[in-house]
């Protein structure tokens, strides 16, 4: 099951980002700073009475001209309720309440999610200040007080947060079905994918509301396999704040890629790789997910003698972490190879799942050895004694040396291109562990 989500929202300066902080540099939070994917630092991962789920900082409400800052405020409390599980509403106990916060919990009250009322800058330990209870005028029931700065009351607002959680349900389908998450950025094309396929395929068994928000799980089978496609619909209202919209979308992709086994990444053919799918991607890469990477709207797409390949060449040099998936040009509106996607999608998922034994791993190794001598540093040499598979989904491979800092990134890319050359595992990342041998360490 996917990470629930919480957003913090409201008005500027009333200290979100100060608690986003505060919580991410504690030994509470996990911060997980995937290239690419959470280097504007808006959400982070926290794990709090052994549930780990996603913060997210909605600090980005300034407006860009001051007449606008109702609209901004509106705009950002519209999608965090979309995509929040639960939410933290922060006022500011110096300020009091404002009309601002009136709007933003007028907004709030219509949403059937949990609403934690946070006052933050109460500074002292003990009895709130008489003036906080003002702020339950805004109708949103029990308050907690908090300071950003001190971290006090933490616990208790992380508490509250757990009790409204959705509760863990497990995995709700079986090992034999294939969960292929569809992500990409807005108006790629993935809710008109997902209609073409069960168009084509004419074996729904059934529409289920999906276990993660905004997006539908819809399972059916052919006649030699199962498959659940996560739709992330994306967001449709068409808006010139692209840096909010962006944001809401990764997280919305984020939470659809945890939950799947296979993640189909659409490119739009007419935009290229954005800086949005990469985004979309490296998340998928870094989360071990066997992937495809689809061009969708090839029909749109002038064509001439090697435009196809030309195009598969730019996209792998842009998703350059990402070259072992496969390519696939399609048009989600005509049907073109949509009907190869099944095949492709079976064949990564294997790929994904593929064991090597022992012995033919460290024939390998000492074949790759004698090829390209390991490494070394200062007159002290790499010894790689062997390897060996500890997982799958993705391949993850634990390999023995006798120092781990003279592994140098480049062999062990040699060894990654060797794995793949032998045994394959197109469409899926592959990971690697360095493990000394206590005998061998060197002092």
């Amino acid at each position: 099951m996917a990470k629930a989500v919480v957003a913090v929202v409201g008005r500027p300066n009333v200290g979100k980002s100060t608690f986003f902080n505060y919580v991410a540099g504690k030994r509470i939070s996990i911060v997980e700073d995937t290239p690419g994917v959470t280097r504007d630092r808006i959400y982070t991962e926290v794990e709090w009475r052994g549930r780990v789920f996603t913060l997210v900082d909605t600090g980005g409400i300034e407006p860009y001209s001051e007449d606008k800052i109702m609209q901004q405020m509106k705009r950002q409390a519209e999608m965090a309720i979309e995509t929040a599980d639960v939410i933290v509403f922060m006022v500011d106990a110096k300020d009091g309440m404002t009309a601002s916060d009136k709007e933003v919990a007028s907004m709030l009250r219509k949403a059937n999610k949990p609403i934690i009322l946070t006052v933050n800058k109460v500074d002292r330990v003990g009895d709130p200040p008489p003036e906080v209870y003002e702020f339950y005028n805004l109708g949103l029931g029990d308050m907690v007080t908090i300071s950003s700065v001190h971290g006090l009351g933490m616990g208790d607002l992380l508490d509250a947060v757990y009790e409204h959680f959705p509760e863990d349900e497990g995995e709700e389908y079986g090992e034999d079905v294939i969960k292929v998450a569809v992500v990409g950025k807005p108006n790629a094309g993935k809710s008109s994918l997902i209609n073409k396929i069960l168009g084509e395929e004419r074996v729904i068994v059934s529409d289920i509301p999906g276990t993660t928000r905004d997006a539908i799980d819809t399972y059916f089978e052919t006649e030699e396999d199962k498959y659940v496609f996560i739709d992330t619909a994306g967001i449709r209202r068409k808006s010139k704040i692209n840096e909010n919209i962006e944001r809401y979308s990764i997280i919305r992709s984020w939470t659809a890629v945890e939950r799947a086994d296979v993640c189909l990444i659409l490119i739009d053919a007419q935009d290229g790789v954005t800086e949005l799918d990469t985004k979309i991607a490296g998340y998928a890469h870094e989360q071990g997910k066997a992937s495809i990477i689809i061009v969708n709207k090839w029909d749109l797409i002038e064509k001439d003698t090697g435009t196809l390949e030309e195009y598969r060449k730019t996209v792998l040099e842009k998703l350059g972490f990402m070259t072992y998936a496969p390519v696939l040009f399609i048009s989600a509106k005509t049907g073109q190879r949509v009907t190869k996607l099944f095949e492709l999608i079976k064949y990564v998922s294997n790929q994904a799942a593929f064991r090597v034994s022992t012995g033919m791993l460290n024939d390998l190794v000492n074949e790759a050895i004698a090829m390209v001598q390991p490494p070394s540093d200062k007159g002290r040499r790499l010894k790689v004694y062997y390897m060996t598979q500890s997982g799958v989904k993705p391949p993850t491979f634990v390999i023995f040396v006798n120092n781990m800092e003279l592994m140098h990134y480049s062999y062990q890319r040699y060894l990654e291109n060797q794995l793949r050359k032998s045994f394959g595992f197109e469409g899926t990342p592959i990971k690697f562990f360095l493990r000394e041998k206590d005998k061998d360490k060197e002092s």
